[in-house]
């Protein structure tokens, strides 16, 4: 199969959502399965770019209807992957992106063949360096904050069910380690071959 299923996933704050962005903005045959999920839209999200942003009640009704691949549900909001995405890419011949949790990254192994699927978890340094990340996005209080940090033990608990284990000590150094092990894989067409113009943040 030349279209390649590519998960990472990450505790809160390790990096996934910045790598994804990175990996979408140079890579045109890259495409991502944009989430739906019932948690508060935050300020600058888009819906339809960063998410589906949903109520409970629309939400259970597509699950109900099998419209979604998988689901997982989060610091008590429900998130899933569309079928449609994953349609619509493998239409446009592209590899699809997602951005998800271990949870998810469990059911989309059962839908997949092995060789399918190229799966990555990103892990902090440590989690004095994962509280430091939290608490300079500047998106949580404290309460938060911690609840995430006891959140993200259980997370990593599951990083040895992934085929690559990243350790996100340097943003631009994982983002090109990744790309290396992708590009054995398949071939991965720039957008633009100035890649100075891809700046990580």
């Amino acid at each position: 199969m030349n279209n390649k299923i590519i998960i990472i996933s990450s505790p809160s704050g390790a990096g996934k959502t910045t790598i994804c962005k990175y990996l979408l903005k140079r890579f045109k045959n890259i495409e991502l399965s944009i989430s739906h999920t019932t948690r508060t839209k935050r300020k600058n999200e888009k819906n339809g770019k960063d998410y589906f942003f949903l109520d409970k009640n629309e939400f259970i009704n597509l699950k109900k209807n099998k419209f979604f691949i998988e689901t997982a549900k989060v610091f008590d909001n429900y998130y899933g992957s569309s079928f449609t995405n994953i349609k619509r890419a493998l239409k446009n011949k592209n590899h699809i992106l997602f951005d998800i949790d271990w949870q998810g990254a469990k059911k989309l192994r059962k839908h997949f063949p092995k060789n399918q699927v190229i799966d990555f978890f990103i892990l902090p340094p440590n989690i004095n360096e994962l509280k430091r990340r939290l608490k300079k996005r500047g998106r949580d209080n404290n309460k938060e904050i911690n609840k995430r940090l006891s959140f993200a033990v259980n997370e990593i608990k599951h990083f040895n069910e992934y085929k690559y284990v990243l350790i996100n000590y340097n943003i631009s150094k994982t983002v090109n380690n990744l790309i290396k092990i992708l590009n054995y894989y398949v071939v991965l067409n720039d957008i633009d071959k100035n890649i100075k113009n891809y700046k990580i943040h």
